[in-house]
């Protein structure tokens, strides 16, 4: 989709489709001039009640009498011209975005200014329509004969106020790059099993590293994983045909001896449970399993297109868990990278496996913080549905900065206590923890598993079980919490 910033009257635009905001009781500024251009036409129609006044409610005119625009689509506000509520922006966004895919145009013209939200920027509202479009514009198709349908509309004008227009053209950038790399991460996880597995994420990491100078990549393979006592992580990797990876993007453009932060994604290509098989129904969506790597690779793409001027290191810890007679059993004990013996009660509890192999490995980065992203556990769904995101902390302050972000990109995280009388939950009598702490406070448990691997530095754990991907009908990756994460490092350098 083609974007353009551009100045002018609304009633004087030459577009396929011209889109303004109305109210009830009082006009903005654009539906005035239209009104009085249209001699009255406008506020006629609106009287006669054919638009609901509720923010989700639209009506497209296919005609115009004395206009230069084709179409005109009136966009509902409300009963007053006052700034939205965030939950009323999204429901107006939803109701545009569903607009703009069935429109017949080529191009709309859009006035953003008249689209306020209480508190909010015209940076953060243009950034929030454009992050909108791209995802609903975003269509997996490279496996369809047919290849997709294109739609109709190629290109998309925000018609602001010149003294505006820095802070659109600000929002749109943002957008843009946000949007972009929450696509690259939808694409990843939409690719099957068969394509996108340990070796392929890797090979898409020395891709990036090749197109960005900022950017270098490092694999590490099985044998080098297995000589830093990664037993852990390759206890997942141990019944597939497919070698684990531990992939390593290093963006460097944040002052030379700064304290990187770094990502780490959980990438399990595809989740079988292991011994601890899964049941057969809804398997095929276990290759959303590594959304929490996609999202990594989302984010590091998102920074390159913005340039932010910040050290990122951006981890996978890649793995297939599979069956075979290789694979390692319930029961099980391994020695992680750390030296802490883990009993492996569960094998389908390989996520963290893989994690706190790699948590280890981060320390040599000496980091100034950590946050690791998974679709980590079924409980956190029971507990946040499909709507937020969990989130789990050692430090309160990196904790708050996550929330923060899930504000400011309305990418939801909501914060899960943590505490001994969870992590005894994990005591084990043969090892020195177990891999699951028994069926109550799951996602706390899992937490409190991670947390005791990273105790050299600030950590904070995403699980993204429940947001990562829809089912059903409109089954496919979200992408989350890619914007979560982009707002979280564009606080950063505000700070």
């Amino acid at each position: 989709m083609e974007f353009v910033v551009k100045s002018g009257a609304a009633e004087k635009q030459k577009t396929g489709c011209l889109a303004i905001a109305v109210s009830k009781k009082e006009l903005p500024a654009s539906a005035t001039a239209i009104d009085t251009l249209t001699e009255g036409y406008l506020a006629g129609l609106l009287k006669r009640g054919d638009l609901e006044f509720k923010a989700g409610h639209s009506l497209m005119l296919l005609h115009t009498h004395h206009a230069p625009f084709e179409r005109l689509l009136l966009v509902a506000l409300g009963e007053k011209n006052t700034p939205l509520s965030e939950a009323d922006f999204r429901k107006l966004l939803a109701n545009l975005t569903g607009q703009l895919k069935a429109i017949k145009s080529k191009d709309i013209t859009i006035a953003i200014d008249e689209l306020a939200v209480a508190e909010k920027s015209h940076q953060w509202v243009t950034r929030q329509l454009v992050e909108a479009v791209e995802y609903a514009f975003y269509q997996f198709s490279q496996y369809k004969n047919d290849g997709g349908k294109d739609p109709a509309l190629k290109k998309v004008v925000l018609l602001t106020d010149r003294k505006n227009a820095d802070e659109v053209k600000a929002g749109l950038a943002e957008g843009q790059a946000i949007g972009s790399g929450r696509n690259v991460a939808r694409t990843l996880g939409n690719l099957p099993g068969n394509i996108c597995h340990p070796t392929y994420l890797a090979d898409e990491a020395k891709a990036l590293a090749k197109r960005h100078a900022k950017l270098t990549t490092k694999i590490l393979n099985e044998k080098q994983m297995s000589d830093l006592g990664m037993s852990s992580l390759l206890s997942v990797s141990a019944g597939s045909e497919q070698e684990a990876r531990l992939i390593c993007m290093e963006f460097k453009n944040g002052k030379r001896g700064a304290k990187p932060l770094v990502l780490l994604g959980k990438g399990i290509t595809f989740d079988t449970g292991g011994i601890s098989l899964k049941p057969g129904a809804a398997m095929d969506e276990m290759k959303f399993d590594m959304c929490g790597a996609a999202s990594v690779f989302g984010v590091m793409n998102a920074i390159i297109d913005l340039d932010l001027p910040l050290n990122v290191i951006g981890m996978v810890a890649a793995a297939e868990n599979m069956p075979s007679g290789k694979a390692t059993r319930p029961g099980d004990i391994v020695t992680s990278m750390s030296g802490k013996t883990i009993e492996i009660l569960n094998t389908d509890a390989e996520g963290r496996l893989v994690l706190c192999d790699a948590l280890t490995y981060a320390e040599r980065y000496k980091p100034e913080a950590v946050v690791d992203i998974a679709t980590l556990t079924g409980a956190c769904i029971v507990a946040l549905g499909h709507h937020t995101t969990g989130l789990l902390s050692n430090n309160d302050a990196l904790a708050e900065e996550l929330l923060d972000a899930s504000k400011g990109s309305m990418d939801k995280a909501w914060q899960l206590p943590m505490g001994e009388e969870y992590a005894q939950q994990l005591d084990s009598n043969f090892a020195d923890l177990a891999n699951i702490g028994g069926p109550g406070a799951g996602t706390i448990t899992a937490g409190c598993f991670l947390a005791k691997f990273a105790e050299a530095y600030p950590w904070a754990h995403l699980d993204i079980a429940g947001t990562a991907w829809k089912s059903g009908k409109d089954k496919g990756a979200t992408g989350r919490p890619v914007p979560m994460l982009v707002q979280f490092l564009l606080n950063r350098i505000n700070q």
